[in-house]
């Protein structure tokens, strides 16, 4: 059974995507990178830029779902949890477009399965999904979030990660 998942560290000013293949022969990192919306840009043209990025990948490849981060709230930073919804909820709606299912993962969950440690740092995480996938230099943090998140949804669907390579 192959799966292919793109995981999404939602985001206003920066959106993390990772695009992970997981397969009988293994785990292949195909794609991963940043969406960055300008905080000069009215909000409603900020999510649809997001969400146009999003539709693009989506029509690029046949996935088997979209895994995105979970809602969580800081205490000391309740406005970022608001954001992050409607970035999660154009997120949604991109996938629902195109029949894509939406698999939700809480964060601490993430850090734990990939970095072994559920308050993982931006850092920890990072160094884990260089370490795992073989790369030269760690992602981006946001993109290293979102790689994490695949890898995760991957597993929860029943695809063994053995053995992880770059594609």
């Amino acid at each position: 059974m192959t799966m292919l998942i793109l995981g999404v560290d939602p985001g206003l000013r920066v959106t993390g995507y990772g695009l992970v293949e997981g397969s009988p022969q293994g785990v292949r990192l195909i794609d991963c990178g940043l969406i960055r919306t300008s905080d000069d840009t009215p909000f409603a043209s900020r999510l649809h830029a997001i969400h146009r990025e999003i539709s693009l990948i989506l029509a690029q490849h046949t996935l088997s779902a979209i895994a995105v981060e979970d809602l969580y709230v800081a205490p000391r930073f309740p406005r970022t949890a608001i954001l992050m919804g409607h970035v999660r909820g154009v997120v949604c709606q991109a996938a629902a477009a195109c029949e894509v299912t939406v698999l939700s993962l809480p964060p601490a969950s993430v850090k734990r399965a990939i970095a072994g440690f559920g308050a993982a740092s931006k850092g920890q995480m990072q160094l884990a999904i260089q370490r795992l996938f073989g790369l030269p230099s760690p992602p981006d943090a946001h993109s290293a979030d979102a790689i994490g998140i695949a890898l995760v949804a991957l597993s929860r669907e029943g695809v063994p990660q053995q053995r992880v390579a770059f594609a």
